[in-house]
Formats: C-alpha cells, structure tokens, sequence
C-alpha cells in the first residue's frame, strides 16, 4: 500500500463491505497512520446489495472518517451502456466491469487496489501483486511483469492504469484470524442467522423481491445459514451453518473442503467465467 502511495498520484481502494475489502482498508488506516489514509474508497454498486452490506458500509466510513464514492450499475444500463441479463436467474456482478471503467476514467485513477487473494479462484492465483491493464482496462494473462525480491514496475502509458493486490499471498483462514486478532467489526451476513432460501443450481440463495424470486417448481424455506463471501445477490450463495462466532467461523473455515467461492453462481457459468470476467476488466 505505501508502494502505491509512492508510486501512484491518484490510487483508490476498491470497497464492496466484504471481509476482504474491510480488512484492506484497517490494514490502509495503519499502513499511514498517524496520517490519513491517502486514497478514497470506491464502491460500484450493483443495486443487488444486501442491505446489510450497505449499512455496515455507510456505519464504517462514518465511524473512520473515510472518503467514499459510490457509482451505480444501475446508471450504466440507463445509459445504454451495458444490458441487463434476461432470464429466470439475471446477474449484474459482470455488468461492474463497464462502470468500474467508467470511475477509473472519471477520477483519473491511476491504481486500484483490490482485496483478491489468490486461495480464492485459479484465475486469481494468475495474478500479480502489481497486475496491470491496458487502456481499455483488460487483463492478459500471459503478459505480465516480473515480481523479483519484493520490486513492483508501475510504470504505464496514458490512460493504462494496474490493480494491486496486496492480500494476494493471503488466506482465507489469514483473514479470519486476523479479523479475530485486531477486533475488526464485520457485517452480521458471515455469522449464522435465519432466512429464507431455496436451493437452486446445488445452492442455497436467499430469497429477495425482485432479485431472486422462486420458480414455480422451487420451494423456500427458513435455514440456518450465514455467508463465507458476499457480493451481488443474484450470486452469491449461502452455507448452512451454526457458526455464531469468530471462534466458530475459524473452526468451520478450517475443516471446510469447499473453496471460498464455491457458492459464487456467476462462476459456474463456466470453467473459465473469472478468467474470461477479469480480461475483460472485472475486479
């Protein structure tokens, strides 16, 4: 983080409310402190926000005294420029990627860092530190810069810019301990709660007016579940669980044989839907 802050005029941090991103922006607050964070947060909102998500948002920014903007799918598709999915399970998370460009070129920023790890997703573990994109923001894989004794290249033409990934060698199990460890609040989504839910695809998705709504062969009822990642409604799946505690997450976390990300419908379209998702600009 202080190497983007050295090398970059204008960096932002990526903000969703997830763990990952919440844990990025305590480790921000005391990567300068006793300065102020040097960067705004950023948070692309696809409309299929858990509320609770968006409270602990609005809460943590008030409470640390954090820049955020806030930039809306929502307008990308009234602007023409994205369409929205059809069908009975229509998702907006990949429709981020066009109002995420959009930011960067509104703002001028030159470095987004984001909270991907590589134990989440193979395409992720493709990643490096420093990852950067053209002008049109992609990502290619198989052009990447060296990363040799902890040297980060953040040299770019006009209107390219990178991703920086500074929890890229961490875990999920990492996170959760470090969230036990420095006291972080996180939103009451990743402790076992109450709700609604069918089962659709072999997963538990919880039910929402006019997101995600029970097909006339698909029954809901009342579990027990709570969620190991968040993200757009439409895709993020639940676990059952009964784990209520920090304590009780570690536990689960470290006898779990499902990957973090196994309940992310949108990649399960297809063997290679992040990959594909992330040369075309996605987080």
């Amino acid at each position: 983080m202080r190497e983007v802050a050295a090398q970059f005029t204008r960096p932002v941090l990526l903000f969703s409310g997830g763990k990952d991103s919440i844990v990025m922006s305590h480790l921000a607050q005391r990567a300068f402190f006793p300065g102020k964070m040097p960067f705004p947060l950023l948070h692309i909102d696809t409309g299929h926000n858990f509320p609770e998500t968006l409270a602990f948002r609005d809460k943590l920014v008030g409470k640390l005294n954090l820049e955020l903007i806030v930039r809306y799918v929502q307008d990308s598709i009234d602007q023409g420029r994205v369409v929205e999915e059809k069908g009975h399970n229509p998702s907006r998370n990949g429709l981020q990627t066009a109002t995420l460009f959009d930011a960067m070129a509104e703002f001028k920023f030159e470095a987004a860092l984001g909270g991907a790890r590589r134990d989440e997703e193979k395409a992720r573990a493709k990643e490096r530190f420093f990852s950067h994109r053209d002008a049109f923001s992609q990502w290619d894989p198989k052009n990447q810069r060296p990363e040799l004794w902890g040297l980060y290249n953040g040299r770019k033409q006009a209107q390219e810019h990178f991703r920086v990934f500074p929890l890229s060698n961490w875990t999920e199990m990492d996170i959760w301990q470090y969230i036990r460890m420095e006291e972080i609040d996180i939103p009451n989504l990743y402790f076992a709660h109450e709700r609604e839910v069918l089962t659709r695809e072999g997963m538990l998705m919880a039910t929402f007016p006019g997101i995600i709504t029970p097909l006339p062969h698909e029954k809901t009822e009342q579990r027990q579940v709570r969620f190991r990642t968040i993200g757009d409604i439409s895709c993020t799946g639940a676990v059952e669980s009964a784990a209520a505690t920090l304590d009780d997450v570690i536990q689960e976390v470290a006898s779990a044989r499902v990957t973090e990300r196994g309940g992310r419908a949108d990649d399960k379209r297809s063997e290679a839907a992040m990959e594909d998702r992330k040369k075309q600009g996605y987080f």
